[in-house]
């Protein structure tokens, strides 16, 4: 794991990505096509604002999230609503979204449908994650009800999952295929999560879900 700390947010996003686009633009050499699995949430939003006004080949990047709550597109919970508000916009429009989510009334009614269309995009060039104060991370939530298989070096590539607190169920991409992404970055703000993420490194993946993920992890922090 290595960790780069930066002097304010504002940096932290235009660094990232850079980084992000330089990797990016490296992949697209040796690949017809490229994945970059990014989070949702409130902490990527910047780094989306400040990727999407970078010049490369957009149009052979396929995008998708690491993790999405089973909401509708249109709903404010939405992390698919997010990514089409702050990443595929601008010279990004050109991306493909890999969705996350289909019209069900539960992930695992369309699980195989999704995962058909995620398989020939695998092993993912790029991934971005974020992890909370409770250090999960994607929908990989300490005490979910599938914890233990999402953290299985022969997981299945998706799973849905339900947590406590979380208010509705969510879909994630599994420990083992984050984990064989070409290039992985995390992103974190504040001092509470640098804390936990110190914490995570010595604990189980059972205990803290990042831990699954950080071997080679660039982490990117801020307060």
């Amino acid at each position: 794991m290595k960790l780069i700390e930066y002097p304010d947010r504002e940096m932290l996003a235009i660094d990232l990505a850079d980084k992000l686009a330089s990797e990016l633009r490296a992949a697209l050499e040796s690949h017809d096509r490229v994945t970059l699995a990014v989070p949702g949430g409130t902490s990527p939003g910047p780094v989306f604002d400040a990727l999407c006004g970078v010049r490369l080949d957009w149009g052979r990047v396929d995008v998708m999230l690491t993790d999405e709550r089973w909401v509708p597109e249109d709903h404010e919970r939405s992390n698919t609503r997010l990514l089409r508000e702050r990443l595929l916009t601008g010279h990004a429009s050109e991306a493909r979204l890999v969705p996350l989510y289909a019209k069900s009334r539960a992930p695992e009614e369309v699980l195989a449908e999704i995962e058909h269309d995620i398989v020939p995009r695998l092993p993912l060039n790029i991934v971005l994650l974020g992890m909370g104060a409770d250090m999960h991370t994607a929908s990989i939530f300490p005490g979910a009800d599938l914890l233990e298989e999402a953290l299985a070096p022969d997981a299945p590539v998706l799973l849905p999952m339900r947590a406590p607190g979380a208010p509705e169920p969510r879909i994630t991409i599994t420990a083992h295929v984050l984990n064989g992404a070409l290039a992985k970055h995390l992103l974190i703000f504040g001092t509470e999560k640098r804390e936990a993420l110190e914490r995570a490194r010595h604990l189980s993946p059972s205990e803290a879900p990042i831990a699954a993920v950080l071997d080679g992890m660039t982490v990117h922090w801020a307060e």
